[in-house]
Formats: C-alpha cells, sequence, structure tokens
C-alpha cells in the first residue's frame, strides 16, 4: 500500500526539472500522502571536499516558523543557572543524575545544552550523544552560559545541520501541516545559513543540488540560483 502510494506521488514529479522553491515545497505537501504529519526534509549537496578538516561545514539557524513539533530541551547545569534552565522552559535540567538516567538507557529529550564547566561531566555519556548528535557543542551554541536565550532558541525551533561524510547536508524543516508559506521561509532561512558557513577554502560551484522531500514522498529538485536568490 505504501509503495502503490509513493509510486502514484512519483508520477507527479518531472525527475529532469528544477522547481522554484515555491513550486517544491508545494510539490513537497502534496506528495506526502501518510496519515500522520510527515517532516518535510531537505538535502543539499556541496562542493566541498569532506575528508578535509578545513572544509567542514556545521552551524546552526533560528527557523522563523520553528520545527512544527514540540522540542524537548536537556540542560546540563547546576546553582543559578539550573534555576535559569528552569524559568526559561527547559524541560530537564541537573547534572550527574542526568548522566546516570542516560547511561541508563534513557533518551527522552531532543536537544541538549550544557555550561562550560559542565563539560566534564557530560563528557561521561560524549559516546552515547555524539552518535545520535545530541552532544553539546561551542560550535553550534549549546555550550554556552546563556542559558536562557539558548533554551527559548532551542524551544522555538533552532536547526542544527552538518554535512556528512558524502558531502551532504540533510535537514527538517518543518512538518506538512505548516502550509507552503512557512515551510519557504523555513528553508530560505536555512539555505542563507548553509551560504555564510562556506568554508573559505572551497573552490568552485558551492551549492551543487538540491532536493526537498516528505518522509514518505518522492524527492523534487530545487533550482539553485533561484533558491540562493530567495535566500538573500
Amino acid at each position: 500500500m505504501a509503495d502503490k502510494r509513493y509510486n502514484k506521488a512519483k508520477e507527479k514529479v518531472d525527475a529532469n526539472q528544477r522547481y522554484t522553491v515555491e513550486q517544491a515545497v508545494q510539490m513537497a505537501i502534496d506528495t506526502a500522502s501518510a496519515k500522520f504529519d510527515e517532516s518535510i526534509d531537505v538535502a543539499v549537496r556541496l562542493g566541498i571536499d569532506p575528508k578535509q578538516s578545513d572544509q567542514q561545514v556545521r552551524g546552526a539557524v533560528a527557523l522563523p516558523n520553528g520545527l512544527g513539533k514540540t522540542v524537548r530541551v536537556l540542560v546540563f547545569a547546576k546553582g543559578p543557572k539550573e534555576k535559569e534552565a528552569l524559568e526559561a522552559g527547559a524541560d530537564f535540567v541537573g547534572s550527574d543524575d542526568l548522566v546516570a538516567k542516560i547511561n541508563g538507557g534513557w533518551l527522552e529529550f531532543d536537544k541538549a545544552i550544557a555550561t562550560p564547566d559542565m563539560m566534564a561531566t557530560v563528557s561521561k555519556v560524549a559516546k552515547v550523544l555524539g552518535p545520535r548528535g545530541l552532544m553539546p557543542n561551542p560550535k553550534v551554541g549549546t555550550v554556552t552560559m546563556n542559558v536562557a536565550d539558548t533554551v527559548k532558541a532551542e524551544k522555538r525551533g533552532k536547526l542544527d545541520f552538518r554535512v556528512d561524510k558524502a558531502g551532504i547536508i540533510h535537514a527538517g524543516i518543518g512538518r506538512k501541516s505548516m502550509g507552503v508559506q512557512q515551510l519557504k521561509e523555513n528553508l530560505q532561512a536555512f539555505v542563507g545559513a548553509v551560504v555564510k558557513a562556506k568554508p573559505a577554502t572551497s573552490k568552485g560551484v558551492y551549492l551543487q543540488k538540491m532536493s526537498i522531500s516528505s518522509t514518505m514522498g518522492p524527492g523534487i529538485k530545487i533550482d539553485i540560483g533561484q533558491a540562493q536568490e530567495s535566500a538573500t
């Protein structure tokens, strides 16, 4: 049944066409046929050599319309910063108690933040958090003393992105239910952030290919030039 739905959705997409951002977002919504509120995901192939340490691309962007879902935020902090995190809306705050829970298999959160003084404690669960993309990192602003603003930004829907070993960035920019305008604005913000993260050593064409899809839907190719123009 799922294959039948996928094939029917694929028929709506011209594999040889590069769609504008607005057209592509509309098609991603139209080809999302599952009963749940599908995620809308973007893939960008970059003209970099991911094996070179000076060509790693990563960053974060506060999406104008959030991610369309509840983001559960965990904060490693003590003392006044613990209180600050709770007041800002963090779902879980602690230190060694959270490390023990995580080591016991608990992972009921989507984002993790830590104050710098807590990193020695957090390192005890690095092997658990790292592979899942949950390890606090100063490069994306999740190791910080500015706990309150960071918690609020994560709760609103801050998107962290990084290039994989194949030179591709995969990112979810929201949910089908958010509609064309909100998803389009999120996609433009994401593309703008990726462009800003271009390494100084990257030569040639930086943004090479881009596509968008729903969780269960087909890939829809985006016109790179138009995407860059609309992001500026």
